[in-house]
């Protein structure tokens, strides 16, 4: 069933944003001190066996945060939640319709049965937290999980810009779910993208999220704050920090958003709070009868038809 309002509500739901006043500045320092410490990125040729690209292994950042390149422009791409960057030929799509292709491994994650990760997370939180990401650090946004994971969102896309076949103007970056979350932080923070394709994006709209849906992973952030009781302000103060709603204001590249109207895992009005607030020119494609699948194949459809004809003028 559809789990949220209808169509003609959600389109017109812009919530006001709850946002500190500082949240420009701690993510200038923040990007600041990850761009001080970083060490060149690494591309290293990876042989296995495909004919039809060229495959790299790719370390880059203070930390090592590893991706996966073929062929080499845009999409950059993040990962859902608990998934890894996977194996090269799982992720032949984008590059088979023309394009480079980067994948980002998200540190700590893609051990959970489904795509394969190969990156750690040396900077482990130490304090209490509920199995799974949400709440590791979360008390405080210094420490918080998801600062060192948009932080390296940025530096991938810096890293793709500083590559001698990429053409720095026209970088793309996509994902859904947990992805689509980090695309959105990314086109906040990072000026003169080409494109921005936020798929079922999950980070967005943090305290209507937990308060309408039982579906994980919102609900790491409930049994947390269900435990500790005393903190529940201190958890949705960090979490303002990294609100997809926040980010979607400040960007400014073309965006393709998706949403799907029986999602109980990223809920429709959370969405369409990012989409409403969106600063740049946007569209979003509406699946009426799917869940957190989204439109799957059809979107990915939809969004190389978008590029097209906003990269290469070619008609939809």
């Amino acid at each position: 069933m559809h789990v949220d309002w209808p169509v003609e509500d959600l389109r017109r739901y812009q919530p006001e944003r709850d946002e500190p006043s500082d949240f420009d500045d701690f993510w200038a320092a923040t990007l600041t001190q990850a761009r001080e410490r970083a060490v060149p990125a690494r591309f290293t040729p990876h042989d296995v066996g495909l004919a039809t690209v060229d495959v790299h292994d790719v370390t880059f950042a203070g930390q090592p945060v590893r991706g996966c390149s073929w062929c080499l422009v845009a999409p950059v791409e993040y990962i859902g939640y608990n998934g890894g960057r996977g194996l090269a030929h799982e992720r032949l799509f984008w590059s088979a319709a023309g394009y480079a292709h980067f994948v980002m491994d998200t540190r700590g994650q893609g051990s959970d049965g489904s795509s394969v990760g190969d990156t750690g997370d040396p900077d482990l939180d130490g304090t209490p937290q509920t199995p799974g990401f949400m709440t590791r650090g979360v008390t405080d946004p210094q420490r918080y999980y998801y600062r060192r994971v948009f932080t390296d969102a940025v530096r991938a896309v810096e890293t793709v810009r500083e590559h001698p076949a990429v053409d720095p103007t026209r970088v793309v970056v996509a994902g859904g779910s947990q992805g689509g979350g980090i695309t959105l932080a990314v086109a906040g923070l990072v000026d003169g993208l080409a494109a921005v394709l936020p798929d079922v994006p999950f980070l967005c709209h943090y305290r209507r999220a937990t308060a309408i849906t039982d579906s994980f992973p919102y609900q790491e952030l409930v049994a947390y704050c269900r435990t500790h009781r005393d903190q529940a302000d201190r958890v949705f103060a960090t979490l303002r920090y990294f609100d997809g709603v926040n980010f979607a204001a400040r960007a400014g590249a073309p965006a393709l958003f998706s949403v799907a109207l029986m999602d109980a895992v990223c809920p429709p009005s959370t969405v369409f709070a990012a989409y409403n607030h969106y600063a740049g020119e946007k569209e979003i494609t509406i699946w009426p009868y799917n869940g957190h699948e989204g439109g799957a194949g059809f979107n990915l459809a939809a969004q190389r038809a978008f590029l097209a004809k906003l990269l290469d003028g070619a008609d939809m």
